[in-house]
């Protein structure tokens, strides 16, 4: 079953939620704002969206309290970035609360929304591309992710438990494709705790299609993630 209205017109936004701390991360303040490569991480991030020339608009949603943004953001992109300080206590919550920025700035139920991780700031344009070819005509919507290609363990007390099949089985990426309004169904209906919007859809349902991306569209985490990262980017200067 499809909540697709087929015959809306196929506009795309996109939606970074960015009110995060990344305590994992060892940063000494939202790890967003690391440094990378002569830029803050998520002016990397919002750059690449901002190459995909069918993105209208993107919303970056921060905290209520965030002073930092617009300091490590070019102003440049100002005619399709559209900064909103409505990030909640989760992800699910920004999510949600930049779902409805969206439509105060013009957006409808019917137009497609690109959810995005502020933290994945590798990502290429032509893997957002790919993720919009493959999605624009799906009933549902989709997302890029990876095939697991290691081999997968369960753990229990810092021991192997077992191993796991690896068959069909996919690390999630972003961004996540849905139209906004049954984005905003799926997650007034999964709830605070959901960990992605394809979980969300998921629950009441529906099969997100999946699309191939690459390893490099990885989430910076982890402190060692950030010299990757540093290393990737200047490859690219």
């Amino acid at each position: 079953m499809s909540n697709t209205n087929r015959s809306a017109p196929s506009r795309f936004f996109a939606l970074i939620p960015c009110a995060g701390i990344g305590a994992r991360s060892g940063a000494a303040g939202p790890k967003q704002y690391v440094p990378l490569a002569g830029k803050a991480m998520v002016a990397h991030t919002v750059g690449a969206m901002l190459e995909v020339s069918r993105i209208e608009l993107l919303l970056v949603a921060v905290a209520p309290d965030d002073a930092a943004f617009e300091q490590h953001v070019a102003s440049e992109w100002s005619r399709r970035l559209l900064v909103r300080r409505c990030g909640g206590a989760t992800r699910a919550e920004t999510v949600s609360n930049g779902l409805l920025a969206l439509l105060d700035a013009g957006a409808v139920d019917e137009d497609w929304v690109l959810v995005h991780d502020a933290a994945r700031c590798l990502v290429r344009a032509a893997m957002v591309d790919a993720l919009i070819d493959a999605c624009r005509d799906d009933p549902v919507g989709g997302l890029l992710a990876l095939p697991l290609a290691d081999t997968l363990k369960s753990e229990e007390g810092g021991r192997v438990a077992a191993t796991l099949p690896r068959a069909g089985k996919w690390l999630a990426q972003t961004p996540q494709m849905f139209r906004i309004g049954l984005l905003r169904r799926a997650l007034a209906a999964a709830g605070p705790q959901v960990t992605d919007e394809a979980s969300a859809v998921e629950a009441i349902g529906l099969a997100p299609r999946l699309v191939a991306a690459s390893s490099e569209n990885f989430k910076l985490t982890y402190p060692s993630d950030f010299d990757l990262a540093e290393r990737l980017l200047r490859t690219r200067q």
